[in-house]
């Protein structure tokens, strides 16, 4: 059985969070101290928060499909606003999200989720999307491929 599009990708960001954070209690050796971290943390995590809420107001507009798990399903292509900079944001936003986990976590090893997530959903979410996009819009979205980065 393919995982292809199968596990929602909030899900797949807050179970590796919950993940960070039991290596984070399991390994207290790995902490380290950094000033500002709270703030830090929680801009860098803000920042992803509305890197993810953002593409869905350019969604709803552009009356398509949000829905991960069903991207054949989309009825237009956004390829504006945040979209003229990354074919993913709402993906990047959970890697920021993430990323102030592990800030927040202080633990060298939390870090290791954020390469986890960016394979991960590569290859399970962002590749079916884009065999899906490419049947579904081909000349429009090999332009918009070839024109913006799939992360950033």
């Amino acid at each position: 059985m393919s995982l292809e599009t199968k596990v929602p990708p909030p899900l797949v960001m807050l179970v590796l969070a919950a993940a960070m954070w039991l290596l984070a209690v399991a390994t207290p050796a790995f902490a380290f101290r950094m000033p500002l971290s709270e703030f830090v943390a929680g801009s860098i995590a803000l920042a992803g928060l509305l890197l993810n809420a953002y593409p869905k107001i350019l969604f709803n507009r552009a009356g398509t499909s949000i829905n991960p798990m069903r991207p054949h399903a989309a009825a237009s292509l956004v390829t504006s606003g945040v979209y003229r900079y990354t074919r993913n944001p709402m993906y990047v936003g959970h890697a920021l999200i993430l990323l102030g986990v592990a800030i927040y976590l202080c633990n060298e090893l939390s870090f290791l989720a954020l390469p986890l997530h960016i394979l991960y959903i590569t290859r399970f979410q962002i590749q079916p999307e884009e065999r899906a996009l490419s049947a579904r819009f081909p000349q429009e979205y090999a332009a918009y491929v070839s024109a913006v980065p799939r992360w950033v």
